[in-house]
């Protein structure tokens, strides 16, 4: 089920079980994973998009590996807030991703997830050629990150 409010997602999750975070580009799909209890999120692998078929079916093999609770989706919101068309391609995977699984499906607004993606592996003095593999991956760690924290936010203040 596709949940667009953030807390309604939050609801919607088991105590404990991993969530998987994606950062979807035109040509790459970002795959980050966070632990069990839902504190780290952990830059996993970029895939290559082709078909959506060939792309859901990597994903799907990923969350039965890993036992996967959640789909975490990046959204690119413009900067002003406003959604434009890659939101509305965003949505339209998360809806056919849907058809897939049962697993809840939530969104995180990805603003500058990449650029603080980018600083961090400058950061860490990462040649030009290692950025440019894993960026997507990075990204999306950051995008499942700053969930995980408005999570355990959300969660300590209902306890």
């Amino acid at each position: 089920m596709i949940h667009d409010d953030f807390e309604d997602f939050a609801a919607a999750l088991p105590a404990f079980g991993a969530i998987v975070g994606l950062d979807l580009g035109e040509k790459t799909i970002g795959v980050a994973v966070s632990d069990r209890i839902g504190a780290v999120a952990t830059p996993l692998e970029t895939i290559r998009r082709t078909k959506f078929t060939l792309d859901s079916a990597r994903l799907l093999e990923i969350i039965a590996g890993r036992e996967i609770n959640a789909i975490l989706l990046g959204l690119p919101r413009n900067m002003d807030g406003s959604e434009g068309p890659r939101c509305q391609s965003t949505r339209a995977f998360a809806r056919n991703l849907s058809r897939l699984t049962e697993l809840p499906i939530g969104f995180w607004d990805e603003r500058l997830s990449t650029v603080a993606a980018e600083r961090a592996l400058l950061e860490a003095d990462t040649s030009r050629k290692r950025r440019a593999e894993v960026i997507d991956h990075v990204a999306a760690s950051y995008i499942l990150q700053g969930a995980l924290d408005r999570l355990r936010h959300i969660k300590g203040g209902q306890a």
